[in-house]
Order: structure tokens, then sequence, then C-alpha cells
């Protein structure tokens, strides 16, 4: 058994307490964003080409800020927080003034294999005012808060069979005690939010018929949570592509943005209990409007053609599932 010094170190060790950051809405009362991910290429890739394209949808929009659903910089995260990368990925790329708003971000595993602690840390917010990256917090917009979860460490391969890779694992271990205070931090988010939308946004999909199909350790441990306090929308990267996934008895949309530069051109595989309402296997982006009583989302490709459109009322996406 541990001793009282032990576990007080354990407990040190494993927080994973969810900061909260308030984000004031418009004047008009809605809320609009772009979601992207597994864009930071240094431009290659289409890269440049889609945030060209986020520019311009972001200026229509008139959003307020940006989604990033992680594998910021590739391929092995950055090596620390003079990393050039960080500019040639992130600051000159996405250069439109548009775009010129809080970048909220959550971690992949791309990111993990480099230096962890320069993307979580302030000083890349002299660099560029937009970084907004943690391991797990909420967004507070009033009408509806994002719950950004740190999905890396739920996956067991990381851990077990990394092959060539290096993970920086500093900050999660002990891991079962990182998870154990994660998922509860998060439940009790869940349970006190009086959003009207409740959106939860990680790397990794639960429900996709992309590449790496459903991350089976985020499905036993983190949708059951979702489904309690009832998600509206979970977002992912991870799958190079653009998805929209509608599953048997289950309200939640499962959305995949991870098409910000190299796309994976294959088809989607077949999914025992859910149905593909979209597919894309090319570059590009979403967007997202909230309103008090109605949620519409767009998915663009790399030439910022609106490929698939959905809407619908808050009261309708409670009932007529």
């Amino acid at each position: 058994m541990p001793t009282e010094t032990q576990n007080e170190s354990y407990k040190h060790a494993a927080s994973a307490r969810l900061q909260r950051l308030d984000h004031q809405l418009n004047t008009n009362g809605s809320l609009s964003f772009l979601v992207i991910g597994d864009w930071g290429r240094k431009g290659w890739y289409n890269q440049s080409q889609v945030a060209v394209q986020m520019g311009i949808i972001a200026d229509r929009l008139d959003i307020d800020f940006v989604v990033s659903t992680g594998d910021n910089f590739y391929n092995e995260g950055l090596t620390g927080v003079d990393d050039p990368a960080f500019d040639e990925s992130f600051k000159y790329v996405y250069g439109a003034r548009s775009l010129q708003k809080p970048w909220y971000t959550v971690l992949g595993n791309h990111d993990y294999r480099g230096d962890v602690e320069a993307q979580l840390s302030p000083r890349l917010r002299e660099r560029d005012s937009r970084w907004r990256c943690l391991r797990s917090f909420i967004v507070n917009a009033d009408i509806a808060e994002l719950f950004f979860v740190d999905t890396t460490p739920f996956v067991n391969i990381y851990f077990d069979d990394p092959k060539d890779h290096s993970y920086d694992w500093r900050g999660i271990h002990p891991r079962e005690a990182y998870l154990a205070n994660l998922m509860k931090d998060l439940r009790l988010a869940l349970r006190e939010s009086k959003a009207k939308w409740k959106i939860v946004v990680g790397h990794h999909g639960i429900r996709t018929t992309g590449h790496h199909c459903d991350t089976k350790e985020l499905v036993t441990h983190l949708l059951p949570l979702l489904e309690e306090y009832e998600v509206d929308f979970y977002m992912n990267g991870h799958d190079h592509c653009l998805e929209h996934i509608l599953c048997q008895n289950s309200k939640i949309r499962f959305l995949t943005s991870g098409a910000g530069s190299k796309a994976w051109m294959e088809a989607n595989k077949p999914h025992d209990s859910c149905g593909v309402k979209f597919f894309h296997h090319g570059q590009g982006f979403m967007s997202m409007k909230l309103t008090k009583n109605s949620a519409r989302f767009v998915f663009y490709n790399v030439f910022g053609k609106a490929l698939h459109r959905w809407k619908t009322s808050l009261k309708k996406l409670h009932t007529s599932i």
C-alpha cells in the first residue's frame, strides 16, 4: 500500500483539474466558430489552401473563435517553446484578419511525441496571442459550453506498443489516477452545466468510419458519460477526413474535422450501429453556428465549397431520436 507521502505525490502528479475560460457572445446572442484538425505541416499538403478558405468563411460568418481538434504540429510535435514550426505551421499560415481570434486547442497523439510542455506554455501566447492550449478545459460561452478532453492518455497502444515513437508523458503519470481525476472533473462539469448546448471536443474519434475506426477506450469510458449528461455534439480529429455520424439510440452527433492538411484518400468503412450522414476523404474544415434555440454546421472542402449542411432546433434534436 502507498504511504501517506506517496499518496500526496500520487494526487499531485495525476492532477487533471478543468480550467474554465469565459468567452463573451456576440451582441446578437449567437456563437460562430470553425473546427479544424490535423493541420500543422508548414503549409504543405494543401494546409495553406485550406487556411485561405477558412479566412474567407470566417469573415463571412464573423466567427468568435477557432477550435483545433489536435495533431497541431507534425510529425513529432514541437521541440520547445522556440521551435520555428510554431510560426511556420500556425502563425504565418493562418494569417487572415478574420482568423485573428482565440484558437482553443487540444493535444493529439503526434503532439505528445514532442515537447508537450512547450505547447502548453504561456510563452507561446507571447509569440501569438491567439494560442490557447491546455490538456483539458472548458470554454463557457453562455448558450454553449465546450468541454475539451485530453484523449491521448486514454489510448492503451501508445503506452503498451509505442513502436519507434517516444511520447512525452510528463504530467500524466500515474496514468490511472490522471484519467480517474479527469473523468471525475468532467462528470462534475457536465452535471453542473446549464448551457443550452453541450459540446465535447477531443482528438480521437468515438464513433467513426474513418481509417482509425472507433477508439474503444473512449467508447468504454467516455461515451457513457456523454450519453448520461445529454451532450449534443462530439467533435474530433485524428481521422484525416470530414464526417457526420448518427448512431442508434443516441442523440449525440459525432463530427470529425481532421482534414486540415494531409488527407487519406480512402473509402469509409461500414459501421455496425451507426449511420454515415456525410463522409469526405479530402482536405477541408467545418463551421458551426449556435443560437439559443438552433444549431447549424457546414463542412467545406479545400476550395471553400459547402459539401454538407445540417440544421436543427434544440427541441427537435432532443425529441426526434
